[in-house]
């Protein structure tokens, strides 16, 4: 019981690595580093890591909270820019406890 608990666990941890990253990902990709969060929940489902709008919610303030990207609040939606910092994390020239390490180009 204890050790399905922990492999449970390690699988969420594994998860949360490849969201964010995908997310980072996502924004790099874009004309102006920014989207909205349901642009962003559609790219990151075509790379596999399909999130609820809350669950996406919960990563991006991760990622602010980690200085990756920002957070632009409106009524209806939310625009996230990647930062400097989330930019060399995407590239894999910078690493960040969390967020996937991407694999060499």
């Amino acid at each position: 019981r204890v050790a399905r608990r922990q492999e449970l666990m390690a699988i969420a941890i594994i998860v949360n690595e490849h969201e964010r990253l995908s997310i980072l990902h996502c924004l790099a990709a874009m004309d102006d580093y920014a989207a909205n969060n349901s642009i962003i929940q559609g790219v990151c489902a075509s790379y596999g890591n399909t999130m609820t709008i809350d669950k996406l919610g919960t990563q991006l303030h991760w990622l602010k909270e980690q200085g990756l990207v920002t957070l632009d609040h409106h009524e209806s939606y939310t625009i996230a820019r990647i930062t400097q910092r989330g930019l060399d994390v995407e590239r894999g020239l910078a690493t960040t406890p969390g967020v996937k390490r991407p694999g060499p180009r």
